[in-house]
């Protein structure tokens, strides 16, 4: 090595390596919800970007835990029962995660030095209490705190509560709503980062702020997968099918379920067009909508859905209720779906990209949008073609890891 080969080398510039605690639900694997894709892609372009990333949370029983950078710290135990959960003042999830295991976990990792906490959304915020006792004892050397939302929660549960009819269960929702709104108000008090997956979602927590409010970093959700196509052509031989990506284990996804399969199934049969449900749905919910359901079909969880996608001429996104950035749409534009949503549901979706996509006010009018172009192949594949071109540049993972990252050291920096 010659000395102008040296001189290159010792100026490059490496950032500090950043140490890091994620507290989470769950480690998140199978990836078969939109919560769990963004919090383990996000916690790896973090540890791409030269950090040290310790992440808890339980695992799944048939998950397997992954091998990366990313430390998995799996919770022993259980958690708690719905039961208990409801009786607590926290939150339904957050209660349910709030066990003793979790507690002995979290308080054992705090004893080690952090430049960075994460309380991965609203579920995570039981650990509040115990992370801002460790920022109050270590003063300027304490470790910069983000919230990770996933959404505007209070927005969510509050439009939930809306949509629920008056019941015993309707009464819970209320409540959970309510107890919601506490706890993300204290959250969002008293972090130094809040990150949004949406510019929308960020305008409400900084429009809700009761006092002082975090630095706040709005992180869209990128695009990994290898299901990406190169080229399609949608044909008149290509089945007339609609697709609809999801996991419908939450109320509110359970919801929105219902009501497009209300509006759509009767007309989606009228006109020989089958709507093809991919991913889990609770079986007592299955049975339900199965027992009147004539255009629908229900796959339950496909390791693989490309070969329903590409036996599809349209995908849907029907969310009437629940905010944030619906990761379906990256599934449907890398994979060359055209898609159909409700206005509502495009928060987040960058301009450049939602003007490739027909849009409509209400779930009647996106079904009767559907049954009028769905034989229109030219117009649904200069949609395809748009919106992927026009993605490709916008839905990076590792610009959002970096992102993060450099808020820490920023931050970290200014305490020295």
């Amino acid at each position: 090595m010659n000395a102008e080969n040296l001189a290159i080398e010792t100026d490059v510039f490496v950032a500090p390596r950043v140490r890091c605690l994620w507290i989470s639900r769950d480690i998140p694997f199978p990836q078969n919800a939109g919560d769990r894709i963004y919090s383990a892609n996000l916690a790896q372009a973090l540890a791409n970007a030269n950090c040290e990333v310790h992440f808890l949370g339980y695992l799944n029983a048939d998950a397997v835990q992954p091998h990366s950078n990313v430390k998995w710290l799996r919770v022993s135990g259980k958690k708690r029962g719905s039961i208990s959960a409801l009786l607590s003042k926290k939150p339904h999830i957050a209660a349910m995660h709030d066990t003793n295991e979790f507690q002995q976990l979290l308080k054992q990792q705090l004893k080690d030095s952090w430049d960075a906490i994460v309380l991965d959304g609203y579920a995570s915020g039981w650990a509040l209490p115990q992370c801002l006792e460790l920022k109050q004892n270590l003063k300027r050397r304490a470790p910069t705190l983000i919230y990770v939302s996933h959404n505007h929660e209070t927005s969510v549960w509050r439009a939930m509560s809306r949509a629920t009819k008056l019941s015993v269960k309707g009464v819970l929702v209320w409540q959970n709503y309510l107890k919601v709104r506490r706890l993300e108000q204290e959250i969002v008090k008293n972090v130094d980062v809040l990150t949004t997956i949406t510019k929308e979602d960020a305008q409400v927590y900084k429009a809700d702020a009761k006092s002082k409010f975090p630095i706040t970093v709005v992180l869209t959700p990128g695009y990994t997968s290898t299901a990406s196509q190169a080229t399609r052509n949608i044909t008149q031989n290509t089945p007339r099918h609609v697709v609809l990506l999801g996991s419908f284990h939450w109320a509110i996804k359970q919801e929105n379920l219902r009501q497009l399969i209300a509006a759509a199934d009767e007309e989606f049969a009228k006109h020989k067009i089958v709507l093809d449900v991919i991913g889990d749905v609770p079986e007592k919910l299955r049975g339900e909508l199965s027992a009147t359901a004539k255009a629908t079909r229900f796959h339950g969880f496909v390791t693989d859905p490309g070969k329903l996608l590409e036996n599809a001429r349209i995908a849907v996104v029907p969310e009437v209720v629940g905010g944030g950035f619906k990761l379906k749409f990256l599934d449907y534009v890398f994979t060359r779906m055209p898609v159909f949503s409700l206005t509502a549901a495009l928060a987040g979706v960058p301009s450049q990209l939602s003007k490739y996509m027909i849009c409509s006010s209400n779930l009647h009018s996106l079904v009767d949008t559907i049954v009028q172009q769905i034989d229109d192949v030219e117009t649904l594949n200069a949609l395809q073609i748009g919106a992927y071109q026009a993605a490709i540049p916008l839905f990076r993972w590792q610009d959002r890891g970096d992102a993060l990252a450099n808020q820490i050291r920023s931050l970290q920096s200014s305490h020295e």
